[in-house]
């Protein structure tokens, strides 16, 4: 009698191969699958869709993982989807991208930032069902065990659903577990939000000028159906994107403006 293939599952991130988010993903969902890790080398935060064109890449075996095949790459998240499917994978085709834990929430307009995200939106302009997982805590020794069971649900009923929706990532955040004790999933739409940026100037030993961003998160939505508004209320949030950026709402009246 034939035994079921495992499912093929690559697994990336951005903040590093070593990083304690990854690790938990992997352990999270390694007898789920036949896993494969491909991650950046260095941290990788808020290089959103970036690719590496102007240098070279450096793609080097990792033992970091044991018995899983793992890899660590010199370029970005995207760059390790790219280089698992046609170096790495070359003609198996993973059935599953997972991309995080990332530490800290990419809820609302962080997605556009994420390089977490970004990982995850590739393997889904790929036409393979993908997921990144953030969590609400920044630290590098956060704490993402109260993630275990969701990321095995969410995991588990993507690879049993055989309709997944095309072209699209799941995008979920889990609340910070010291905050709040999870109260389960809600599907929720993106919050509309922005970060009110602040460049503070500063000088390096020589006298040149050089300068460090910072800022704040401004929710301007107050819906109750938006991924802040489940996670400031102790909900893992899950929203469905997609990389159509075309405003079709818009279309009639630009039509009405250059038509």
């Amino acid at each position: 009698m034939n035994q079921r293939k495992k499912p093929l599952i690559l697994v990336s991130n951005d903040d590093g191969i070593y990083a304690r988010g990854i690790e938990s993903l992997v352990n999270f969902v390694q007898d789920l699958g036949e896993i494969v890790v491909v991650a950046p080398t260095y941290p990788q935060s808020g290089m959103g869709h970036a690719i590496t064109i102007h240098e070279h890449i450096r793609l080097d075996k990792s033992d970091f993982y044991g018995e899983i095949e793992a890899y660590e790459c010199s370029g970005t998240p995207v760059d390790c989807v790219k280089l698992a499917k046609h170096f790495i994978l070359k003609d198996r085709k993973p059935d599953l991208v997972l991309s995080g834990i990332n530490h800290g929430s990419n809820s609302s307009v962080s997605v556009i930032y994420s390089g977490t995200m970004s990982a995850a939106i590739e393997g889904a302009m790929e036409g393979i069902p993908s997921i990144g997982f953030s969590l609400g805590d920044y630290n590098h020794d956060a704490n993402f065990e109260p993630c275990r069971n969701y990321v095995r649900q969410i995991v588990s009923a993507a690879l049993s659903e055989p309709d997944f929706p095309d072209h699209t990532a799941l995008n979920v955040n889990f609340p910070d577990p010291k905050k709040f004790e999870f109260k389960g999933l809600k599907i929720c739409r993106q919050a509309r939000a922005r970060w009110q940026e602040e460049f503070e100037n500063r000088k390096d030993p020589r006298g040149r000028d050089y300068f460090w961003l910072s800022g704040s998160f401004t929710n301007l939505d107050k819906g109750e159906d938006t991924d802040e508004a489940a996670l400031n209320q102790g909900f893992v949030s899950i929203v469905p994107c997609h990389f159509d950026l075309t405003a079709y709402n818009m279309m009639p009246k630009v039509n009405q403006m250059f038509g």
